[in-house]
């Protein structure tokens, strides 16, 4: 019988277990501080490591959505950046730090590098994109050469076999 277990709205199992070989309770504190210390602070480990794994979850989604983006940028010729909104962006994540209470120069640093990322990964699909658009239009130009040749063939009033 296998065990049922819940999951996120993005499919991902909900108790984000980890890959094999990860120990929770690895710790080069272990046996050198109080038992009920230990404790306390493997618990919170808990709760980091559950943060850690909703941040990488979140990102993949992110990630995803932003594919979705550079496919409609290349799609219709954009550039794979927009300085005016990743400006808009690094201010707005600035302000959001503040109020939480974050750094905001580290989040700035940290959108800057997921910016920089989402850029690499759109030039990626441009490039992607516009040599897909060559191959095609090189197959339909020779497409067409070879219905302009078949059709000056049959105007020529030869008979010719298959």
């Amino acid at each position: 019988m296998t065990e049922s277990r819940e999951h996120t709205a993005s499919g991902q199992p909900s108790d984000h277990t980890p890959g094999p070989g990860y120990d929770p309770a690895a710790s080069s504190l272990a046996g050198t501080v109080d038992p009920a210390v230990m404790a306390e602070l493997l618990s919170m480990r808990s709760s980091i490591d559950n943060i850690d794994a909703t941040l990488v979850y979140l990102l993949a989604e992110r990630f995803k959505a932003t594919q979705r983006v550079g496919v409609l940028k290349a799609r219709h010729k954009l550039p794979p950046a927009d300085p005016t909104r990743e400006t808009a962006q690094i201010a707005r994540l600035r302000a959001l730090a503040e109020s939480a209470h974050l750094d905001p120069a580290f989040a700035e640093k940290f959108l800057n590098f997921i910016i920089s990322e989402v850029i690499r990964h759109h030039q990626a699909i441009s490039e992607s994109h516009a040599a897909a658009e060559a191959t095609d239009s090189a197959v339909r130009a020779a497409h067409s050469s070879a219905d302009r040749s078949a059709a000056l063939s049959a105007d020529d009033g030869v008979t010719r076999l298959p």
